[in-house]
């Protein structure tokens, strides 16, 4: 026996971790050998077939646009799609994921557009269905990249057959939403003020538009005072007059007398807009006074002698701004302003501008700039245009015209409804923009106009934040237009409007964060009424047919027709030769009938998907579960959606709306290609690793902006590297599972304490999961793996599962324990970090499937032990002041290994020294030997601060070092056959031997 133990070679006796799960991940090179696996093996369909029966789950996915490579906004937003569907699949659901484009609109249009204006094309000079088959082909073509790269990132989904809105069945399912508002009576043509794209050519939607610094022309514009609403009345004595109005009336009329040849000004940023005044609004919550110029430093505009009126608040300002000296003769009351009208600034000029120009009150009036009065122009704003529908009775009865002019064209320039600058001008209509975006000469033309009349009371410059298109990057005008609407307050037969009904649906769901609640109702609440043309080639139709009173025709059998046309041809159908008459049939004179030809505005396509996915495909279900998107969604696709299920079904498709921020760089800057501070995904993938971006997903809090640059990933490389490291040893341990299983109650004390945090951390993730908070799961684990496990319980086992014998029941115990610490955390990690859960669960179960296909490990709550947990916190507590002498000693290099060390440990605290009792501290301070005192430490014994009653005296460790364990003890010899190895050691070896492995 003396000779075997000579040659025996202790370190191939010992139960080393052993696995070829590599330390080196090698992610770029390994992940895409496991989508081409999942595409082989048809991942999706098997987990479609697993959770056959299931209750489903849907995640409703908003859909991207079809124009170009996948960036980090991409790649946030489908990683935490992909977490949630996985998560939910794993956890007892059928949680099926369609991913979806959106394939119509702008962005494709003025793409191919660009390429024939590259080639010196026209649009217009080709069949307009050629050119929506170009805009098919485009899209599909990037469909089909962006299929590759969301699979790249790991997203499991029915990419095989998703939705597009481009689809035949599609389009006829979004113009039959559109017929159900039509038919119902939502649907009008109206007038109104929209974001006009003179570069496009076409309306935007708020959700179009971007705001960008923007230096405009500012005016402040002179409105002559002509006369009181009450001029019958004056030279009457107030004194003597008894009939009528009230003295209070006659004493105002009289007053006004005063005002006459005075003149209120207005402040504007667009002066292109004054040939369409029609109103100057005031507010009655703001002090007025009538002033007077005293003196003027220039030789033009104002003079001494003239009196404006202003809000008292701006006056000034205002005067500075003209550079004039002035007096206050006396205030002007909100009944004064009432009762005046003025002429409009431009009166004469090309036989036009002869109206009276009424004062009107209105809330949107402030004194924070400008003047105090607003020039109210209700073909060029929202609240213009508000102020003047609101006070329409009133207008009519004072005799004024309330038709609201088209005073500029879709290519930006004047109209015939703007005298003096329209095509009768001297070299053509003025323009306010031209077809590259650049500022026309519209505002020169009338500041000119206005200086001719002496009507400018001043003029400067100011850079402020103005709309701008989100596609063209140039700025875009208000402009009245004719356009299709859905009302948003008119009563829909049952007490409700699509408002109050749209409310009512945002009480009703769930929001996170809870804030975007807010801000959804608060758009809802205030939004104008829904405008759903735009003049556009690329998109389904507004397929209906109006009179020229833009009544809609309302007739079933034709709308039949024009759905299963679009069902069986696509919308294309809309522009054919001969659709007119196909559609309208023999029972409609198509002499009386406009066929419209704008196109819908894409939210309302992409607020319909969930007619013609969730509500047709029988592997989901309506309404959605959750629908996910970034936090400018509120205004986009939760919004439009909502109105379109509101607005058809009552309530809205979605139970539970989650909202992400945006990526930022490191130091919180918006990323752009001109910083060069982007960090585009596929980058990060080649150099790292899709698991690498999905951990910063998992680790940020997305709920809020984000940061994500070069410092930030290595942040994220680091701790993958500790979770990889973690998980590779317990595979490296789990090599020696030999599937034997141990009662819980006949664990060690340890064994069972980690089981209990095993419990805990099983209503940790599952909560974490319902809560969709990735980032307490991910912290959680990670402080878990690389706290609690590697430099705790796997740093205080290792002994035990290296060196115990086979019969062991601490080492089967703690076998069993890693076993199912690892099935637990691996499947729990699994919906992150899909590549890296896959590999480790296919080393430990070569036979499986996929890791993909596994639920969530069953946790026993029995295995919930607070007693016990709480015993082991004042353990480890006693433990950290032992590790911390320890260290000292190491730094001092009066040791090497904790196991030379044999330290006296003082413990005054009784809750302390109880809960040591019957523990072996040696083996949890991983050292030789450990004496207990009772007592006060002495003098020069070390403490640390938050550890209050406990002190180490350091002592070397005695007797002889094991050759096998390396641990110090006194039986070192004790068996003759193993001379230089402990008696524990010793007993293993004979085991071994009987065993035949050794």
């Amino acid at each position: 026996m003396t000779d075997t133990a000579e040659k025996l070679d202790y370190s191939k006796t010992l139960y080393l971790p052993k696995t070829d799960f590599p330390m080196r991940a090698g992610l770029p090179d390994k992940e895409p050998k496991l989508v081409e696996r999942w595409q082989e093996m048809n991942l999706y369909k098997r987990m479609r077939e697993d959770a056959a029966g299931r209750p489903k789950y849907v995640l409703h996915d908003g859909p991207p646009y079809a124009n170009g490579n996948i960036h980090i906004g991409h790649a946030l937003n489908k990683i935490l799609k992909d977490v949630i569907t996985r998560s939910f699949q794993m956890r007892g659901r059928d949680s099926n994921y369609v991913p979806g484009w959106d394939c119509h609109g702008l962005p494709i249009e003025w793409k191919i557009e660009e390429q024939y204006r590259a080639k010196g094309l026209d649009k217009d000079e080709v069949p307009v269905n050629e050119f929506r088959q170009e805009c098919r082909e485009f899209a599909q073509h990037w469909i089909n990249v962006q299929t590759a790269e969301f699979k790249r990132l790991g997203v499991e989904g029915d990419f095989e057959n998703p939705y597009t809105t481009m689809n035949f069945h599609a389009e006829a399912r979004i113009a039959g939403e559109l017929l159900k508002f039509a038919m119902s009576g939502q649907l009008y043509r109206g007038s109104k003020p929209v974001m006009w794209s003179v570069v496009e050519r076409t309306a935007l939607a708020e959700a179009e538009v971007e705001y960008q610094d923007y230096e405009s022309d500012t005016v402040w514009v002179k409105f002559p005072v002509q006369r009181s609403n009450m001029a019958d009345l004056q030279g009457v004595d107030p004194a003597t007059y008894t009939g009528g109005p009230t003295a209070r009336d006659l004493q105002l009329a009289e007053q006004q007398d005063e005002l006459l040849g005075a003149f209120v000004v207005i402040w504007t940023t667009t002066p292109w807009t004054i040939p369409g005044n029609r109103a100057v609004s005031y507010s009655p919550r703001i002090a007025y006074g009538l002033y007077e110029v005293t003196a003027a430093e220039n030789d033009f505009g104002p003079q001494a002698g003239e009196k404006p009126i202003f809000a008292d608040a701006l006056a000034e300002e205002s005067f500075a701004k003209a550079k004039l000296e002035y007096k206050r003769l006396r205030e002007v009351s909100a009944d004064e302003l009432s009762r005046i009208t003025c002429a409009h600034p431009l009166k004469g000029l090309g036989g036009g501008y002869e109206f009276a120009v009424p004062m009107l009150a209105g809330d949107h009036v402030t004194d924070d700039a400008g003047t105090g009065f607003v020039h109210t122009a209700p073909g060029h704003g929202r609240e213009d245009f508000e102020a003047w529908m609101d006070h329409q009775k009133e207008l009519q009865a004072r005799g004024i015209d309330t038709a609201i002019p088209f005073t500029v064209g879709d290519d930006g320039r004047f109209t015939e409804d703007a005298p003096g600058f329209g095509p009768e001008r001297e070299g053509g209509a003025a323009r306010v923009i031209d077809d590259n975006g650049k500022k026309g000469d519209a505002n020169k033309a009338v500041i000119e106009a206005l200086i001719a009349r002496d009507m400018l009371f001043a003029r400067g410059r100011l850079k402020h934040s103005y709309p701008h298109s989100w596609r063209s990057k140039k700025p875009v005008i208000f402009r009245n237009t004719p356009q299709w609407f859905v009302y948003m307050d008119k009563e829909l037969g049952d007490g409700t409007t699509l408002r109050s009904r749209s409310l009512t649906a945002i009480d009703q769901t769930r929001f996170v964060p809870a804030a975007g609640q807010a801000r959804l109702r608060a758009m809802i609440e205030d939004r104008p009424d829904w405008v759903l043309s735009r003049q556009r080639a690329w998109g389904v139709p507004i397929c209906v047919f109006a009179d020229h009173h833009g009544e809609v025709l309302k007739d079933e059998a034709v709308n039949a027709r024009i759905l299963d046309a679009f069902e069986k041809e696509g919308a294309d159908a809309w522009f054919a030769k001969g659709a007119k008459e196909r559609f309208l049939g023999a029972d409609h004179d198509p002499d009386h009938w406009h066929q419209v030809t704008d196109i819908l505005d894409v939210w309302f396509d992409s607020g319909s998907t969930h007619t013609f996915t969730l509500e047709d495909r029988p592997d989901l279900k309506w309404p959605a579960d959750v629908y996910l998107e970034g936090s400018d969604q509120h205004r986009g696709w939760f919004h439009s959606s909502l109105l379109e299920s509101c607005g058809t079904r009552g309530r809205a498709p979605y139970d539970a709306v989650i909202t992400h921020g945006f990526t930022m760089d490191e130091h919180g800057r918006k990323m752009s290609k001109s910083l060069g501070n982007t960090v585009v995904p596929q980058d990060v993938m080649k150099q790292s690793g899709a698991d690498i971006l999905r951990l910063w997903v998992m680790t940020t809090d997305y709920w809020e902006d984000q940061r994500l640059g070069k410092n930030v990933l290595q942040t994220n490389i680091d701790a993958y590297r500790k979770l990889r490291n973690t998980t590779r040893w317990m595979l490296g341990t789990l090599a020696h599972d030999e599937g034997e299983d141990v009662d819980v109650a006949e664990m060690p004390e340890l064994e069972r304490l980690m089981l209990h945090r095993l419990a805990e951390f099983d209503r940790v993730v599952r909560k974490g999961y319902d809560n969709f908070d990735f980032k307490r799961i991910t912290r959680a684990l990670i402080d878990f793996m690389v706290v609690e496990l590697s430099a705790f319980y796997f740093d205080v086992r290792k002994d035990a599962l290296y060196c115990d014998a086979p019969s062991s029941l601490r080492r089967k115990s703690a076998i069993v324990v890693v076993r199912r610490l690892f099935d637990a955390i691996v499947k729990w990690m699994a919906p992150m970090l899909p590549f890296t859960m896959e590999e480790a669960w296919l080393e430990r179960h070569p036979d499986a499937v996929s890791v993909h296909l596994e639920q969530f490990s069953d946790i026993p709550a029995e295995w919930l032990d607070e007693e016990l947990a709480a015993k082991w916190r004042q353990v480890r507590q006693v433990r950290r002041v032992v590790t911390g002498a320890l260290e000292l000693e190491r730094a001092n290099k009066t040791i090497g290994s904790s196991l030379e060390a044999a330290p006296v440990v003082y413990i005054a605290d009784e809750a302390l020294l109880a809960a040591v009792n019957r523990v072996d501290m040696a083996e949890v301070c991983i050292t030789s030997a450990i004496t207990i005192v009772a007592g006060k430490a002495p003098d020069g014994a070390f403490r640390l601060d938050d550890v209050s009653g406990v002190g180490v005296a350091f002592d070397k460790a005695q007797g002889v070092k094991c050759a096998r364990s390396w641990r110090y003890t006194d039986d070192v010899g004790s068996d003759p056959a193993f001379p230089d190895v402990s008696a524990r050691d010793a007993a293993a070896l004979r085991e071994l031997q009987a065993l035949g492995r050794i």
